[in-house]
């Protein structure tokens, strides 16, 4: 499977620009979340009808399985304006399961009630366990329960598909 980072990064670009078109969206909130989601967010922010700078999420304490994730996760800073009656998209690299995104939304409330959370992704990898979908995607990939995709940046930004162990049950 050949991954073309740049090639979905600039099919999010239109079709980030044309939904704002399409809803009425004008000078949102463009949040990435750390890390991958801030490296995607950063490349889309000049598609976005916006005059906001890009803000940032660290959602490592409202993850369902931060108990599970050890004692020293690396924590990065969160940088949120005033989101109240704001539209808000929220951007990250991968969409699996749903829970980065629960987690993330979560986050967004304690700051305030936005108008309007739109979800941008740019890999989609319709394993959702939660019933949570993007409103832009970059690509939906179709990969075996062993692999993953890894983002490396930020600059340059690549991808990899990582193949992870096989659980034997």
């Amino acid at each position: 499977m050949k991954l073309d980072v740049e090639q979905s990064i600039s099919s999010m670009k239109t079709k980030i620009a044309e939904y704002c078109l399409q809803k009425n969206i004008y000078n949102p909130i463009v949040v990435g979340i750390h890390t991958g989601g801030v490296w995607v967010a950063k490349q889309l922010l000049d598609a976005v009808p916006t005059q906001e700078p890009l803000a940032t999420l660290d959602i490592t304490f409202y993850r369902d399985d931060f108990t599970r994730a050890g004692l020293n996760p690396k924590v990065n800073q969160t940088l949120l304006p005033s989101i109240e009656g704001r539209h808000v998209i929220l951007v990250d690299d991968v969409l699996m399961s749903g829970r980065t995104i629960r987690a993330a939304m979560n986050e967004i409330f304690d700051f305030g009630r936005p108008a309007s959370i739109s979800l941008a992704i740019l890999y989609d990898l319709g394993r959702h366990e939660l019933p949570i979908s993007a409103d832009i995607v970059g690509e939906t990939l179709s990969l075996q329960a062993h692999q993953r995709i890894k983002l490396s940046g930020p600059a340059p930004l690549s991808v990899a598909l990582m193949e992870t162990t096989k659980m034997v049950s």
